[in-house]
């Protein structure tokens, strides 16, 4: 069975997308309520609470056919403050690879390494983050490419994340797993734009990495819906007019259309500031589509996601739950979270989407594994 490390853990998503066939050897968080949420759903054998640069490679247990890390996005993201892979989270990504450099001095370098994070860091410092990324991988050893997977093709939740994936240039490269040119669903323009940037060197140790087709999604957000959810209330009917009044006329046409056709519709809303003749004006705006926005955690300065439900009882709103929003990262409802609503919505925004993770497994690093241990036996 191929085995893995998970850095930047998190609640364990990494992982319930690899799934039972991959074995987590080691898992690594400095949130202490995060590795909490780690431990009672995983066990609390393998992770480890402390911070990335305190991790001793040397004491890593085994040998991982795969590093998995989905390092912190706040600095790379369009909403964050910009600071890119200098900024203090981040910028964890430094200390990080250099445990991947240690373990290939001791012998131990993993045939496949996998970075995951938000589509910001593309452009992060007009690709200069992104090149830096590429250039550590090269230099370490490694074959690498891009692909960008939205949660939405899985799950009703629009959050697209890129996976940069790497492969040790000691392994053999099956081609059918790599393509000649980019692909429009997985290789969109914003990539195809970093990878023109990258220096020759490193564009010529690009890869396209080759994922299969997806069918549509028989999914929406309505069948995630909880009536009488446990950790939220519905608001009053004065706070839900109050919302719906900070709605643009486009957004209050798209509610009352909904409402005119007499069916039970569920949405999703975000408060956002938006420019105005007289400044910043907060607007709410709503989705409708049977996709959610994507799920955001609130300390970085975004709100929470608000559920807006049109039936015979009128038009209500509220938060969305815990039990939503996990069901929208395409965890089990076996899944335990938090019993803190907070701690819970925290998790979940800064988590990985269960079936993008279980995509890239199953489409490029099971099968590539496989081969080499096919190979090596």
């Amino acid at each position: 069975m191929p085995s893995f490390y998970e850095f930047f853990a998190g609640g364990g998503m990494a992982r319930a997308g690899l799934g039972a066939a991959w074995q987590c050897l080691f898992a690594n968080d400095f949130d202490a309520k995060k590795v909490e949420s780690y431990s009672t759903n995983w066990g609390g054998d393998e992770i480890v609470e402390d911070d990335v640069n305190n991790v001793d490679a040397a004491k890593l247990p085994g040998y991982a056919d795969l590093i998995w890390a989905s390092f912190p996005c706040q600095d790379l993201s369009l909403a964050g403050g910009g600071a890119g892979l200098k900024g203090t989270r981040s910028g964890t990504f430094w200390p990080f690879w250099s445990k991947v450099q240690s373990l290939a001095a001791q012998g131990r370098k993993p045939s496949f390494v996998v970075l995951e994070n938000v589509t910001g860091m593309l452009s992060s410092h007009k690709g200069k983050d992104f090149q830096a990324i590429c250039q550590a991988m090269h230099d370490g050893g490694y074959k690498f490419g891009a692909v960008v997977v939205d949660a939405a093709h899985f799950v009703p939740q629009s959050r697209k994340r890129v996976f940069i994936v790497g492969v040790s240039v000691e392994n053999a490269l099956d081609p059918a797993f790599v393509q000649d040119a980019p692909h429009d669903v997985w290789h969109p323009k914003p990539l195809r734009t970093a990878h023109a940037h990258l220096n020759p060197d490193l564009q010529r140790a690009w890869v396209w990495w080759r994922l299969p087709d997806v069918s549509s999604r028989n999914v929406q957000f309505i069948d995630f819906f909880e009536e009488h959810p446990k950790d939220v209330a519905w608001h009053s009917k004065e706070e839900t007019a109050k919302l719906l009044g900070m709605m643009s006329d486009r957004n209050r046409r798209k509610l009352e259309d909904a409402v005119r056709k007499g069916e039970r519709v569920v949405g999703t809303l975000y408060r956002r500031t938006r420019p105005s003749p007289t400044g910043g004006v907060q607007r709410a705006e709503i989705r409708l589509d049977g996709t959610a926005g994507c799920l955001r955690t609130p300390s970085g300065g975004s709100s929470r996601q608000i559920v807006v439900c049109s039936d015979a009882k009128g038009v209500r709103s509220r938060l969305i739950s815990a039990r939503e929003a996990a069901r929208l990262m395409g965890l089990e409802d076996s899944y335990k979270l938090p019993k803190n609503y907070n701690d819970a919505y925290h998790l979940l925004g800064d988590g990985l989407a269960v079936p993008a993770v279980s995509f890239v497994a199953n489409s490029l690093l099971l099968p590539m594994t496989k081969a080499d241990m096919a190979r090596a036996a």
